[in-house]
């Protein structure tokens, strides 16, 4: 189950083909291999010993990859930052990670020094492409075993402080296993990774994978959807994974309609349910997306609709993956059996090995062996579940329960409309109402109640929010997902 055995095997058995193709430059498995391999030596000639952290700040790089194989071969454990955070957000992070060497991007240096000064924890930052002054030709000694740590990611932080999830390399053997078995890549795949390296998706949604098989991936510095579609066209990449922001900004872009997606016969679509009307958007362009979801602590991959399935159950997340197990619960903690509703629970190997030095917070994450998600499901009598919504966004208005995401569909189906977060509010009267922030598409002209009126002949009266915010853009977080929490302070333009 070790990670980097995966890509020593990869060397042996096609050395000569492309791992990565990052704009104008390729490196194949054998020169991927023989520079992680170089790397970890350096590292434990630095004195860094397994179990050790290495945290790297930098945008999507090949040099990152290298890192990530390096510390999988020396039983060290990964930890990468989000450029996009401010000095004192990853000074925080330095000093609960406490890691052994900080590496930072071309771009990341000034961020990455004005962290360590705002940190307690005092590590000198190195550059990431420095590459000669960290390799080494020496022993590695003790090797990663299945169960050491190999990411160490931290959650978004939307209800507090980030936890650092902790990820097993049988973790990620286990989710890639998953995912091989139903979102295939194969050796001759060609994978577009745009998801940012800091992300559990930028490893483990694809890019691990199509690594272990021997596939090509097309790295991203980041996303920029018009030169998303440009890769497609130009590297006829097969297969790809996003967020909805992913696909929504991609298929705003003017050259969609005419860019060749021809090549494209699957793309993952995670992180949050997808607008139904997007969904067909794709279809239309014979693009098959496949709903999916997971989190963090789930190596992420829990649920996925596969592709016999896509065309009849759209807004659906899917079934669970093989060697996952899932179950609904009430919201007093009793099982939901059958058709029904209910916090989403995960089981299996996949299931990651806890918060970093937060035992309280890894108690709370379980119960009795089921990783509780926040999520709430719906399952029908064929056992697909659809995301309803986190628990944490649910308002009750006038004694009944709003799902915001029902909401959000529903609204998202009018023709000016091209997205919509809502969010419930206080309100002396009924507790709480719903906020509608919505983006309209360039010169339209829909009013707030011309939008109410669209909600209520979909939806019953309560569900349709009091007011109606029209917004240039919605806050999002590094990743794409969209902010509900800003929302609620008002923070939107």
């Amino acid at each position: 189950m070790v990670v980097g055995r995966w890509l020593r095997d990869r060397a042996v058995a096609t050395p000569e083909r492309v791992a990565i193709r990052f704009g104008d430059t390729t490196t194949t498995y054998a020169e991927l291999h023989t520079a992680a391999r170089a790397l970890a030596a350096g590292l434990v000639e630095r004195g860094i010993r397994h179990g050790d952290r290495v945290a790297v700040l930098t945008t999507n790089r090949p040099e990152h990859v290298e890192v990530l194989f390096a510390c999988a071969t020396a039983g060290l454990v990964l930890v990468p930052l989000n450029p996009r955070l401010t000095a004192p957000e990853l000074a925080w992070q330095l000093d609960d990670s406490e890691p052994a060497l900080l590496l930072t991007g071309p771009g990341q240096a000034d961020l990455g020094a004005a962290a360590v000064a705002a940190a307690g924890r005092r590590v000198a930052p190195h550059p990431l492409t420095d590459r000669a002054a960290v390799h080494g030709d020496g022993p590695i000694g003790s090797a990663a075993t299945d169960h050491d740590p190999l990411l160490l990611v931290y959650t978004s932080g939307t209800t507090g402080r980030p936890k650092g999830a902790v990820l097993t390399h049988a973790n990620c053997f286990w989710t890639n296993l998953s995912l091989d078995r139903v979102v295939d890549v194969t050796t001759t795949d060609t994978v577009l990774q745009v998801l940012p390296q800091f992300h559990v998706g930028g490893w483990n949604v694809q890019p691990l994978l199509a690594w272990w098989k021997g596939a090509t991936v097309v790295l991203e510095p980041d996303f920029d959807p018009a030169r998303a579609l440009t890769q497609i066209a130009a590297h006829r990449v097969t297969t790809m994974m996003g967020v909805p922001a992913t696909y929504l900004f991609m298929a705003e872009e003017a050259t969609f309609a005419t860019t060749d997606l021809s090549s494209l016969r699957q793309a993952v679509v995670g992180g949050a349910p997808i607008a139904e009307k997007l969904l067909r958007t794709y279809h239309e362009r014979g693009v098959a997306l496949l709903q999916g979801y997971g989190l963090t602590e789930a190596a992420p991959n829990v649920l996925c609709l596969s592709a016999e399935h896509v065309a009849d159950r759209l807004g659906f997340a899917g079934r669970p993956y093989p060697h996952v197990e899932v179950a609904l619960r009430a919201a007093d903690g009793t099982p939901v059996e059958g058709e029904g509703r209910g916090e989403l629970c995960v089981r299996g190997p996949a299931t990651f090995a806890g918060y970093w030095r937060n035992p309280e917070a890894t108690a709370a994450a379980y119960d009795d062996g089921w990783l509780l998600t926040g999520d709430v499901a719906e399952r029908d009598a064929e056992g697909f579940y659809r995301i309803v919504d986190r628990t944490t966004d649910l308002y009750v208005s006038g004694g009944e329960t709003v799902y915001p995401a029902e909401v959000e569909a529903a609204l998202a189906e009018h023709p000016d409309v091209v997205e919509v977060a809502v969010v419930g509010v206080p309100d002396d009267r009924w507790g709480e109402v719903g906020r509608a922030h919505v983006v309209r598409r360039a010169g339209a002209t829909a009013s707030a109640e011309e939008l109410r009126a669209s909600c209520r002949a979909r939806l019953a009266g309560y569900k349709v929010p009091r007011d109606v915010v029209f917004v240039d853009e919605l806050p999002r977080s590094a990743v794409g997902k969209v902010q509900k929490t800003a929302l609620r302070r008002g923070d939107a333009s």
